[in-house]
């Protein structure tokens, strides 16, 4: 064991140990901001397409918004790399500029096509946020729990609550492109955060760099690539999971016989569950690991939807959507701890871009699988048992991972 002697005499505490406040803090911010930046076009779109100058319909709508998932998806395959070849510092730095810039020019969009390819290049720097932030506050706290990630993506429920809260009071007063104003200011004060608070957590020497190779080469070698295998298939249910059910829940269980207010306040239940699901993944992934957790998570996940195809009175029906929300919105963030134990230091940030990455197929994929139900007439109750056959098939894929998590190191 380490004594204050050894330290005093070998050199100063690790960044990582003496800045894992501001790390967790500052990453927790970082992540909010990009759960604002990917909600903030739903809640400006009927705006958007009530203006007669931009002569914006659905279809055009549905084309932008998925173009601003695929930037998502390339940022978050593309950061991972980078991360672990030249820092955790650099690109959180860069990937908070690049979207926050980006974000303010869509405020000045002159039409669709401007605004498309804005919100595109700006899903390239949100992809990159989550990959690098999940790395550096599990680096920061050095355990081999999920708590630390399930923390951190309460930040992005966070967010994008504040959205919606903002889009309420802002958009009647100021428009639309206020949001995106808004969304970009931030950035001013926490760049600056990021640049003299952030240790680099894993410093990189040429050399060092150059025996490690290609990160990327990691993930399917070594033993990995079953494991890199299983993770892939597995984000990929998750995120099918949590955009197919945010897209659609409302107008399924208006197919179930419930009221448009009803509908949306099951929604809101839902999301709730999602907050309450982090904070307790967290605590019983500390308890009995990560991998255990993912397992017990994904399999309550696919209970509890199969469940909300029987219509329950009253009350019932909101408990019933609350516990789906605790469990399906929170396996995913706990696939994404297990990633970050998994893999070694020099490859972390890559792996989870990857899963993250390979995530975002599912995340498109899930909008589409609710509306071909919807207009097939199987919404309901069909399209519960669909959703849990998914989280069925996400549990069978992370066994075949590897059977103990590996513990965080640097």
């Amino acid at each position: 064991m380490t004594t204050a002697s050894e330290h005093s005499s070998t050199g100063p505490e690790p960044p990582a140990a003496r800045s894992a406040g501001w790390v967790a803090a500052l990453c927790w911010a970082v992540v909010a901001l990009e759960g604002y930046d990917l909600v903030v076009l739903g809640v400006v779109l009927p705006e958007l397409l009530d203006d007669p100058s931009w002569g914006l319909d659905p279809a055009t709508a549905s084309v932008i918004s998925s173009a601003g998932l695929v930037g998502v998806m390339i940022g978050a395959l593309g950061v991972g790399p980078l991360t672990d070849r030249f820092g955790r510092r650099t690109m959180m730095i860069g990937t908070v500029t690049m979207f926050s810039v980006l974000t303010l020019l869509c405020a000045v969009a002159t039409g669709p096509l401007v605004f498309g390819v804005l919100r595109f290049l700006a899903g390239l720097g949100l992809g990159g946020v989550l990959p690098v932030s999940i790395a550096m506050v599990n680096e920061a706290k050095r355990t081999a729990g999920g708590s630390a990630t399930t923390t951190l993506m309460t930040g992005y429920h966070a967010g994008a609550v504040l959205t919606a809260l903002l889009g309420i009071v802002v958009i009647p007063a100021l428009s639309w492109r206020a949001m995106f104003v808004i969304g970009a200011l931030p950035a001013v004060v926490l760049v600056p955060l990021l640049a003299k608070r952030l240790p680099e957590s894993m410093p990189i020497t040429p050399e060092q760099r150059a025996a490690r190779g290609n990160p990327l080469s990691t993930l399917v070698r070594g033993g990995y690539l079953r494991s890199s295998l299983a993770f892939w298939v597995t984000s990929f249910m998750g995120l099918l999971l949590v955009y197919g059910l945010n897209t659609w829940l409302p107008e399924i269980m208006r197919e179930a016989g419930y009221e448009l207010g009803a509908a949306l306040a099951l929604l809101l239940t839902l999301n709730v569950g999602a907050v309450l699901g982090l904070l307790l993944a967290g605590r019983v992934s500390d308890r009995i690991g990560v991998r255990n957790c993912v397992l017990i998570w994904f399999g309550a996940a696919a209970v509890f939807l199969a469940l909300l195809s029987v219509k329950l009175p009253g009350f019932g029906v909101y408990v019933s959507v609350l516990l789906a929300g605790v469990f399906v919105f929170s396996s995913q963030v706990v696939v994404y701890a297990y990633v970050s134990h998994h893999y070694p230091a020099q490859a972390r940030a890559t792996a989870l871009g990857a899963s993250s990455g390979i995530g975002r197929l599912g995340a498109i994929s899930g909008p589409l699988l609710g509306g071909a139900l919807l207009s097939a007439g199987l919404a309901y109750p069909w399209g519960f048992y669909a959703f849990a056959a998914v989280a069925l098939v996400a549990l069978v894929a992370i066994t075949f991972a590897g059977k103990t998590a590996e513990p965080a190191r640097d």
